[in-house]
């Protein structure tokens, strides 16, 4: 293989495949592999997938569950060359087909149960459960020996959520993630004696990029979990296989309102994640008074940046418990107002970064791409407080931000309050369209036990001023949301605002 001279994704496991090739790096079901086996298997999915007539740069979808066949088949791309384009497995018709397309993907990798929700004409390879399937040929396949990728070179077309309007693929290259990896290191203390268990997807950069491919980088042994199914958790934590969980703070609230959170024996927990979303401070004080040896980290960023920007530690919550914390090590971070210029601490603004772990623009979008990088600045557009220990708190998305008879509202401060009140599940506080207020601030939320829309709005005035209060609650049973645990309030705006 011809050497280059930068630092890869792939040559983050053939590092750790030559410091510990007899270790076990990944579990997944039944099956196991070390380090060594590792390494040999990308290389050797490599050229299978170079044998499929693809070329350096071509663009590759991967649409599948988590198995132990999709992070071989990531790596794979990262080893070969290709471009590798995650794609939200619970996707079906004109969105998947969207990705697919504005991707320019020249295969799609997939599941068997998922293939045929793909256009006619898409081509596809199976990852597993096939004669045929990725996996399946690693037996019989050569090891790869071609040219190392550049450290410049894309890797992965990372697509945003989505929450707002259309997903962009962010283009990362390997650079980026190698300099995100290092960052994610530092700031979440991983390391190779840690028993860390991946459970939320895989196609989603907070899994992959700020746990999975860190902990490969260190040396740990990975168990890999089709979902984040709570009696799994338990399980394993109880038998001493997991001592590192990341979950979005729904996955969290969900194990806390678990009849049994109360009984099982989770002191072998010593490493709590939480990210993708704001968590609710009531929730994170709930979880930290049931298990106060339990170390926990507030992770927050968005895909553009790899996706770790900031990390509040657990030496850091006492006082800012919904602070996300201080910039990551390769992170520069600013609070501006509308025209790009710094705001005082303790008053809000966008936070925007500067970093080697950006994206390098939005794929085959210029205008966007123009719009989010300006001046020498990435635009998140969140809105943030910083303090004057360079500790920031988000309030808020800009765009979700509530103008309520010309006051804002920020959204969380009204959902930390209904959070407080024993029978409140979920909640989402969005503003709806009225004709005295502009915006209604409304509470959408999903009950625990009976309660009525009054006694709620009356909960939030005895800790809020009572412009902040709902003007309205409605109950439903469940918020959506995507894979990767953020509630979608654009689709509570349009279902509820119509």
């Amino acid at each position: 293989m011809t050497q280059g001279h930068g630092s890869t994704v792939d040559g983050v496991l053939r590092r750790s495949a030559r410091r510990t090739p007899a270790r076990v790096a990944v579990e997944y079901g039944e099956r196991s592999w070390t380090y060594g086996e590792l390494d040999e298997a990308v290389s050797r999915a490599a050229s299978v997938l170079l044998g499929q007539g693809l070329e350096r740069g071509d663009r590759v979808g991967a649409y599948g569950h988590n198995s132990d066949a999709y992070l071989i088949a990531f790596l794979a791309c990262a080893r070969a060359g290709l471009v590798h384009v995650p794609v939200n497995q619970n996707l079906t018709g004109d969105d998947l087909a969207y990705i697919v397309g504005q991707s320019g993907s020249s295969l799609v990798l997939t599941d068997p149960d998922l293939a045929d929700r793909l256009a006619d004409g898409v081509r596809t390879l199976p990852l597993r459960g096939t004669d045929d399937s990725l996996l399946a040929r690693l037996t019989t396949a050569p090891a790869y020996d071609g040219p190392e990728p550049r450290t410049e070179d894309l890797v992965q077309l990372l697509y945003t959520s989505g929450t707002t309007a259309l997903p962009k693929g962010a283009m990362m290259t390997h650079r980026a993630l190698v300099h995100e990896y290092l960052s994610a290191i530092t700031a979440l203390d991983l390391s190779a004696g840690d028993r860390p268990v991946h459970s939320l997807p895989l196609y989603h950069s907070a899994q992959m990029h700020v746990f999975l491919l860190p902990y490969i980088a260190v040396g740990a042994t990975n168990i890999i979990l089709d979902a984040p199914d709570g009696d799994r958790l338990f399980d394993l934590i109880e038998a001493d296989r997991v001592d590192s969980l990341f979950a979005p703070p729904t996955v969290w609230i969900g194990l806390s309102n678990r009849p049994d959170f109360a009984t099982r024996d989770l002191s072998g927990l010593r490493k709590a994640y939480y990210g993708a979303s704001i968590m609710p401070v009531p929730v994170l004080e709930r979880l930290r008074e049931r298990l106060p040896k339990l170390g926990f980290y507030n992770c927050f960023g968005q895909s553009e940046i790899g996706p770790l920007a900031t990390v509040l530690a657990p030496d850091e919550h006492k006082g800012r418990m919904d602070s996300c914390g201080r910039p990551v090590l390769f992170v520069d971070a600013r609070v501006v107002d509308e025209d790009g210029k710094d705001v005082p601490d303790g008053t809000p603004g966008e936070i925007v970064y500067r970093s080697p772990q950006l994206c390098e623009g939005y794929w085959d979008k210029p205008e966007e791409t123009a719009e989010a990088f300006r001046d020498g600045w990435f635009h998140s557009g969140d809105l943030a407080v910083r303090d004057a220990h360079g500790y920031y708190t988000i309030v808020d998305r800009v765009k979700d931000v509530i103008n309520s008879g010309g006051v804002l509202v920020a959204s969380r401060q009204v959902e930390d309050a209904l959070y407080t009140h024993e029978a409140v599940a979920e909640v989402a506080v969005i503003g709806l369209p009225d004709e005295r207020w502009v915006e209604a601030v409304t509470a959408v939320v999903v009950p625990r036990g009976e309660v009525t829309e009054d006694e709620l709005i009356a909960h939030t005035r005895e800790q809020l001023s009572h412009f902040k209060a709902p003007k309205r609650v409605v109950f439903v049973d469940e918020l959506p949301r995507n894979a990767s645990g953020k509630i979608l309030k654009r689709e509570l705006r349009d279902s509820l605002g119509a």
